[in-house]
C-alpha cells in the first residue's frame, strides 16, 4: 500500500468530497453567464495586447510574461507599469486558442489569460494545477467558436474538483513534483549539452572570429540578399497512403522520417518551387529558427509552418546558412522579428528575408562547416537517449497522476 493509499484509508475512508471549481477559486474578472453568487470577488489584472508585449520583452528579465501558450518570456520593472505586476501563486488558462493549463508562483504580467487563485485553505494551488492538467481534454471541450476558440466559463467553473484532506494533497503533490523535477533535470542536462554546442558555435560564427579567419571585414547581409524564400501550402493536406512525403515542424530533425504523403498531382499543383538538394527548411511557426538542410533528391512537400530557403551557392554554403541562422546573430535577428504573442508564435514570411547573418568568404564558410560537423557528431553521441528518457518520465508522470487523482466520491447524506 502506498503512502497515499494509507492516508486515504486513515483520513477519508468513506470517500472524498468534490466541489465545483467556483467554490475554491477567485478569478480575474466576472464572466457572462455565471451567477454573481459564484463570483463574490474578483482579482483584476491588466491584460497586455500582442503589440504591447513585444516592446517589453527582455532576454535577462526577472518578471514572468504569461502568454496564452507556454513560453519562457520575461520582462523587467523598468519596462512595465508597476501597477501591472502581480505577485502570487496562480493557475492560468488562455482566453483564446487551445486549452493549456499553466502554473506559476512569483511576479508576473499577463496577456489575455484567465487567472485563478485559490481562495480556501482546503486546497493547494499546486494540487489543483495537477487536477486541471489531468483534465485538459475535458477543459478543451468547453472551448467554443468558429475561429479562435474561447472557454465557456460557466462550464469551466462548474467542473467538479476532488478536495481530499490537505495531507493527502501534499503527498500527491510531492510525488508528482518528483516526476516533473526528474524530467526537469533531464531537460536541464539536454539543455546544458545544447548550450555547450551553441556556445562554441556562436564563438566560431562571431564576426570577430570570422574576420580573423577571413583576414578582412565580414558583412552582415539579409537572407533575402543571399537566398530566395518561399513558404509551403496553406491548404489542409489531403493525405494518401503513398506518394510525396509531407513534412512540417515535427519533422525538422529528420525530414525523411515523415510518414505522411500527398499525391503527385497535388504536389505538382501546390509547389512551383519545391525543395531541392542543398536547400534549407526553417521552422517559422511554433519553435522558430530550427533548420534542416535537404540532403535527399527525393521530392518533399512542406507545410506553411516551414520556410523554404534556396541559397545562392555562389554566395553561401547551405550548411553554413543553417548554422548562421541558428547562431547567435541569426537567433537575435529572428527574435526581433518574431510575433511572440501570436497563437502559436510565428515570424511572417516577409520578415524571414530581413533576418541578418554574417557572410564570410566561401573558403571560411567551409572551414566553419567542417568544424561544426565534427562537433555536431560529438554532441549527438553525448545526448543520444536523453529525449527518449524525458518522454518515458513524462508518460510515467501522466500514469501516476491519473492514478493518484482518481478518488472515490464521498456520499452526501440526504437532508
Amino acid at each position: 500500500m502506498s503512502a497515499v493509499d494509507g492516508l486515504i484509508v486513515e483520513l477519508c475512508p468513506d470517500g472524498v468530497e468534490y466541489k465545483q471549481l467556483w467554490q475554491v477559486t477567485t478569478w480575474d474578472k466576472r464572466f457572462n453567464g455565471v451567477d454573481r453568487a459564484k463570483q463574490p470577488a474578483i482579482n483584476p489584472h491588466h491584460y497586455y495586447l500582442a503589440k504591447e508585449l513585444q516592446p517589453v520583452l527582455a532576454e535577462q528579465g526577472n518578471i514572468k510574461v504569461l502568454t496564452t501558450n507556454q513560453t519562457s518570456l520575461y520582462t523587467t520593472e523598468d519596462l512595465v507599469d508597476e501597477s501591472h505586476i502581480k505577485d502570487g501563486e496562480i493557475i492560468a488558462i488562455p482566453w483564446g486558442g487551445n486549452a493549456v493549463v499553466q502554473y506559476y508562483k512569483g511576479r508576473y504580467i499577463t496577456s489575455d489569460n484567465r487567472i485563478a487563485v485559490v481562495n480556501t485553505e482546503s486546497i493547494m494551488t499546486k494540487f489543483l494545477f495537477h487536477v486541471l492538467k489531468s483534465r485538459e481534454e475535458e477543459l478543451s471541450s468547453y472551448y467554443r467558436g468558429a475561429g479562435i476558440k474561447h472557454p465557456e466559463m460557466s462550464k469551466v467553473l462548474g467542473m467538479e474538483i476532488p478536495v481530499p484532506p490537505i495531507e493527502v494533497q501534499r503527498e500527491i503533490v510531492r510525488i508528482l513534483d518528483s516526476f516533473t523535477e526528474l524530467e526537469a533535470e533531464l531537460e536541464a542536462e539536454l539543455e546544458a549539452r545544447k548550450a555547450q554546442h551553441a556556445y562554441y558555435r556562436d564563438r566560431l560564427l562571431s564576426q570577430e572570429n570570422l574576420e580573423a579567419i577571413d583576414g578582412k571585414p565580414v558583412e552582415m547581409k539579409r537572407l533575402g540578399d543571399v537566398a530566395r524564400i518561399f513558404d509551403g501550402t496553406h491548404q489542409t493536406p489531403k493525405y494518401v497512403s503513398s506518394g510525396i512525403k509531407f513534412v512540417s515542424v515535427e519533422n525538422i530533425g529528420n525530414l525523411t522520417a515523415s510518414n505522411k504523403f500527398i499525391s503527385e498531382e497535388a504536389f505538382t499543383k501546390e509547389y512551383k518551387n519545391p525543395p531541392e538538394y542543398g536547400d534549407v527548411l526553417m521552422t517559422r511557426i511554433g519553435s522558430i529558427g530550427s533548420c534542416a538542410v535537404v540532403e535527399t533528391d527525393e521530392p518533399l512537400a512542406y507545410y506553411v509552418s516551414l520556410s523554404l530557403i534556396k541559397p545562392n551557392r555562389k554566395l553561401i554554403i547551405p550548411k553554413f546558412l543553417r548554422h548562421a541562422i541558428e547562431g547567435r546573430d541569426g537567433r537575435r535577428s529572428l527574435y526581433r522579428r518574431t510575433l511572440h504573442t501570436a497563437v502559436p508564435i510565428k515570424i511572417n514570411l516577409g520578415d524571414v528575408g530581413k533576418v541578418e547573418i554574417p557572410i564570410p568568404s566561401l573558403a571560411t564558410q567551409q572551414k566553419v562547416v567542417d568544424i561544426l560537423d565534427r562537433f555536431d557528431a560529438l554532441t549527438t553521441s553525448l545526448t543520444d537517449g536523453i529525449p527518449a528518457e524525458i518522454e518515458a518520465r513524462n508518460q510515467q508522470y501522466e500514469y501516476y497522476r491519473d492514478r493518484l487523482l482518481d478518488f472515490p466520491r464521498k456520499e452526501v447524506a440526504a437532508s
